[in-house]
């Protein structure tokens, strides 16, 4: 109840219908000294581009402006984003040959696990 409360104040009623249903598809990739991660989906897109260890502006899928950075810590991807003195973690591994994201956002701790295409 209190992870329903607290997405209802953050995320709107149409986005989250569709958010609970997609499966979207991950592609990260590196161009250079730039990581690139797409996120692909029926409902949305989204491509974000940075330097490991740099802050930059994030426009997040549900239209957040965060000041997110994404460090490599061992073999995980660990992607912080701030906004409006608030803080979310998403950390990016690969298990049993599977991404595996594991989301932080107060008390509140999801994972999501992406099979290979």
């Amino acid at each position: 109840q209190k992870l329903k409360e607290k997405i209802k104040t953050s995320v709107g009623f149409a986005t989250r219908q569709v958010g609970n249903v997609t499966k979207p598809t991950v592609v990260i990739s590196q161009d250079g000294d730039k990581v690139v991660i797409r996120t692909q989906s029926t409902f949305k897109n989204t491509e974000i581009s940075f330097k490991l260890g740099e802050e930059f502006d994030e426009t997040t899928a549900d239209d957040r402006n965060c000041k997110s950075t994404v460090s490599l810590e061992g073999d995980k991807l660990v992607h912080v984003q701030k906004w409006d003195g608030k803080e979310t973690q998403f950390v990016r591994e690969i298990k049993d040959g599977k991404l595996v994201m594991n989301l932080t956002f107060e008390d509140i701790h999801a994972v999501r696990t992406y099979e290979k295409a």
